[in-house]
């Protein structure tokens, strides 16, 4: 082992990371907190305001970072935004798939093409982005996939179906992925956090707060006090493990989903 401090190796100097769904909430935290350990970034995402502001954000920090305007739910966009990150920013070392929200409804009459649309939306993109970067990373012997994928592949309810079932593909992607590049110095893992204190999960709880007369920052933290941790996350805490895993000290972690919902989930494994 090189001699250098413990900080030093967790470092992602000289990293080129691409990650969709990059430039808000918890994606935009992901983004920071690699910029912070030394990573250039390729931000993708469907709107055109919010990438360039994050974007702003990595440059003040010292890292070059590039704006790519795609919807990854269309897998020729997933190929173009790549090959536009190929040009402007060279092989890419790291790839964060984070994006999408997928639409909920009760599955006694939930239509089917809500649940091609999540999974278009999601596992299909994740599995396009990463066949895509993955022969660059085999030329270099290194990579990194993190697969962001959430808790309701191992909490469905009546609600949440499209979501679960997107979630559970890409954990079992995760795990395909991994074996088939495992040889090749990649590793490919999963997140999967549970309610995160994003203006996203304020959004998602604006209709019941209106119709209960209540602010959603009350019911966020109703739901936080019911968990064993006794809150719900903050986006840093999911975007430093995020960092772990894409650092060369996480070097035997191999298909792994890494569940970060302040212990709401009870099932084994």
């Amino acid at each position: 082992r090189p001699a250098m401090s413990v900080l030093d190796r967790f470092r992602l100097d000289g990293k080129r990371l691409f990650i969709t769904g990059g430039s808000r909430g918890l994606g935009r935290e992901m983004s920071l907190a690699c910029a912070e350990a030394g990573a250039d970034v390729v931000l993708v995402g469907r709107n055109t305001d919010s990438p360039e502001t994050t974007a702003a954000d990595i440059r003040e920090r010292g890292q070059q970072a590039v704006t790519i305007t795609a919807d990854v739910g269309q897998l020729d966009q997933c190929e173009s935004a790549c090959q536009t990150a190929l040009q402007e920013h060279g092989p890419i070392d790291i790839l964060i798939n984070n994006v999408g929200a997928a639409r909920g409804g009760d599955v006694l009459v939930l239509p089917t093409e809500q649940i091609d649309e999540a999974m278009g939306l999601k596992t299909y993109s994740y599995l396009r982005m990463a066949q895509l970067v993955i022969p660059y990373m085999q030329e270099n012997q290194w990579g990194r996939i993190v697969n962001i994928a959430g808790g309701a592949g191992s909490s469905p309810d009546r609600k949440n179906i499209p979501t679960s079932l997107a979630n559970v593909a890409i954990l079992n992607m995760t795990r395909a992925l991994s074996d088939a590049v495992a040889g090749d110095g990649i590793l490919v893992n999963a997140i999967c956090p549970g309610l995160t204190n994003t203006q996203r999960a304020r959004d998602l709880q604006q209709a019941r707060a209106e119709k209960e007369g209540r602010d959603p920052e009350q019911i966020l933290q109703e739901f936080g006090s019911n968990l064993p941790a006794g809150r719900i996350a903050e986006p840093e805490e999911i975007a430093d493990v995020v960092a772990f895993l894409a650092s060369a000290p996480c070097s035997y972690m191999h298909g792994s989903s890494l569940y970060m919902d302040g212990g709401e989930r009870r099932g084994t494994p």
